[in-house]
């Protein structure tokens, strides 16, 4: 009986002992995971700090003054997304002083709009060298550059246009998920001014074109990156193209101003949000009647 005892004894000893290490394991357990919490929050913080810093800085790129050009109004907003971003337009004039240029860029990060801008600046010089460049050229341009130097997961949707004054024509290229409209005066219809091609990838192949839009007085025509579109309400649904162009429609028929604020006001609307989930920007321009009167006496 005795033996029995001992043997016992020395199990319950043996259990005691296996609980006590893994009790000692536990406790190493759940200080490796605190350390690793603390890293984390570390790190998330970190890269909250440069999300918040490359916004400001896109906030910054993006120009808060539009140069005044005779025979056109223009409205413009840009509003920096609070998860994530990659816009950037710019409207501007050429040499030539009877053009003037614009381009609006939806990149899939704040990296690729770094590059983008890297890359713009890089052939500006180009362009200015080449007078004659189509914008189909330009976006060619572009693209040649960033190609190489882009990932499988990076995209970026780009509208490059280039209004002639004297004869009032717009050319253009876009590539992806810039969604422009022409707002005919007197039409209640939108015409859509397509891409010629998908959103700039690794994989990207196809060759850009220019296309020719003709302009007539108190047109207009908008533009908005895929940030706008892509914003979703409580119930998950996406605000997407046709909201978008109900907006356009139902908007006040005189001003640039006011046409930019019901786009933006609807969105707002929709989503319930002040700040949208990633970087929107809308570009509103309207041909003054005065002026293409006088041009085209």
């Amino acid at each position: 009986m005795s033996d029995e005892n001992e043997s016992l004894k020395e199990r319950i000893k043996d259990l005691e002992d296996q609980l006590q290490r893994k009790a000692d394991e536990l406790d190493r357990y759940r200080i490796e995971v605190s350390q690793t919490n603390q890293q984390l929050e570390r790190i998330i913080a970190q890269i909250n700090h440069e999300v918040q810093m490359a916004a400001q800085i896109q906030k910054i790129l993006s120009p808060t003054e539009i140069p005044r050009i005779q025979g056109f109004d223009f409205s413009t907003k840009f509003l920096p997304g609070s998860q994530s971003g990659g816009d950037y337009f710019d409207i501007f004039e050429h040499e030539d002083k009877m053009k003037f240029g614009m381009v609006l860029s939806s990149c899939s990060g704040y990296t690729m709009s770094a590059l983008f801008l890297s890359i713009l600046i890089k052939i500006s010089s180009k362009v200015e060298a080449r007078k004659g460049l189509e914008p189909h050229q330009t976006l060619a341009l572009i693209a040649k550059e960033m190609i190489p130097q882009m990932q499988a997961k990076d995209q970026v949707s780009l509208f490059y246009g280039i209004v002639d004054k004297r004869s009032y024509e717009l050319r253009y290229s876009c590539v992806g998920n810039i969604q422009a409209f022409l707002q005919v005066f007197g039409q209640d219809s939108l015409v859509s001014l397509d891409p010629c091609g998908p959103r700039l990838t690794k994989d990207f192949n196809t060759e850009p074109q220019s296309l020719t839009v003709q302009l007539n007085p108190r047109d207009r025509w908008v533009l908005c990156s895929e940030g706008l579109l892509q914003e979703t309400n409580s119930q998950d649904q996406v605000y997407g193209i046709d909201r978008y162009k109900h907006s356009i429609c139902s908007a006040p028929k005189q001003g640039v101003h006011e046409l930019r604020n019901e786009i933006l006001y609807q969105v707002e609307k929709f989503s319930g949000r002040v700040d949208p989930l990633r970087d929107s920007t809308v570009i509103v321009v309207e041909v003054k009647d005065r002026v293409i009167k006088l041009a085209r006496q």
